[in-house]
């Protein structure tokens, strides 16, 4: 019987020995990296509708939809007879002012001479009257006059015939920049007119050797925002092909509805595989811009109260109240009143209560 109560006395030591050893680990603090996918929609770098500024028929269309065209290319050329009349009539009245001033610069220039050779002889007393002096000085005056009001005419009608010539340097429609025709509305034969922004296009030209790949980014996620990082993303249309473009543009605004904040990247598309419209995978970087604290996330304990680890102090059990974060790997980031290295049990349970003394174990390797 009394060897039967010293077994008993140790197995239930060894019970309460097992029970007030832990198995541990410590908070780790560390610069959290890791990618998410967000869905992007591609833009083309330009993009512009043509239209035609002044009203005229459609003599001859250059290009089609598809076309590859350079900045400053004709891709299109409207005929209007007015305007050529119009023109003509300006330039002849330039001429017809031109003439005139000649004119009256030779009528300056015997009025001139008249008067310096009255001017001359009046130096001689009783040759010249005073009042015929006078009266050739007036019209010197009077053919300044002339001349200065006609040179004014001579450039109004020079403004009026500039003008015309460059109304009709908008019947050639050229290409503003480097693109691609994406539309053609248009043929040969049809009356346009100035529409401004208003009404169908002649043409659609973009520009898609370089994309804008637009990025609604989680307000949760705008804080690790890196101007110029490369961020790299996958096509539907292409399966195991890996692209990459720069961060390049940011709008530093949230918008209200979605609670994200647009952001551009430039992707260089030299081969034009990737095309507007596209919506592409991105594998958005997301970087804390200051350390972060992780833990296993055995370690976290969740009740209908709350989330807290057990930190252990000099043995002594201690609940911390935590955040819940992001996952990091193999760690999920929390956050509270926690501190790198501080020492939590690696699985938390709520049986282990505050104050209560325990052994550190160790941790399984």
């Amino acid at each position: 019987m009394k060897v039967l109560n010293i077994i008993t006395f140790v197995f239930l030591a060894g019970v309460l020995y097992a029970q007030s050893v832990v198995e541990t680990t410590k908070v780790v603090s560390k610069i959290v990296d890791r990618q998410v996918s967000l869905p992007g929609e591609f833009f083309p770098y330009l993009r512009t509708d043509l239209h035609a500024k002044v009203s005229g028929f459609v003599e001859k269309v250059d290009v089609d939809r598809g076309s590859v065209v350079k900045e400053g290319q004709l891709l299109l050329t409207l005929t209007a007879p007015e305007m050529t009349a119009q023109l003509a009539e300006a330039e002849s009245k330039v001429k017809a002012v031109e003439s005139q001033r000649a004119e009256a610069e030779a009528k300056l220039v015997a009025a001139l001479s008249t008067y310096e050779r009255l001017k001359a002889a009046s130096e001689t007393p009783g040759v010249v009257a005073g009042n015929d002096l006078v009266l050739a000085e007036k019209a010197v005056d009077a053919s300044r006059s002339s001349v200065r009001a006609i040179e004014d005419q001579v450039k109004a009608a020079t403004a009026a015939a500039s003008a015309v010539r460059e109304l009709q340097s908008y019947l050639r429609v050229t290409a503003p920049f480097d693109g691609i025709i994406t539309e053609r509305n248009v043929h040969p034969g049809a009356l346009v007119g100035p529409g401004g922004g208003q009404g169908t296009p002649l043409l659609k030209i973009e520009q898609i050797s370089r994309l804008r790949l637009t990025v609604a980014v989680p307000e949760a996620e705008v804080g690790g925002l890196v101007r110029w990082a490369r961020v790299s993303f996958t096509i539907p249309a292409y399966p195991g092909q890996v692209f990459t473009g720069v961060i390049s543009r940011i709008a530093h605004t949230i918008d209200m509805k979605t609670r994200t904040m647009p952001v551009e990247l430039d992707v260089q598309n030299g081969g034009l595989k990737l095309s507007p419209g596209m919506y592409p995978e991105v594998r958005w970087p997301v970087r804390r811009t200051s350390a972060s604290l992780l833990v296993p996330p055995t370690s976290i304990v969740t009740t209908t109260e709350r989330s807290f680890v057990i930190r252990l102090k000099d043995g002594v059990v201690e609940w911390v109240s935590v955040t819940r974060g992001t996952r990091a790997g193999d760690l999920v980031e929390v956050y509270g009143a926690l501190h790198d290295g501080d020492v939590i049990v690696r699985r938390g349970t709520d049986e282990l209560r505050e104050g209560t003394h325990v052994q550190e174990g160790s941790s399984p390797r």
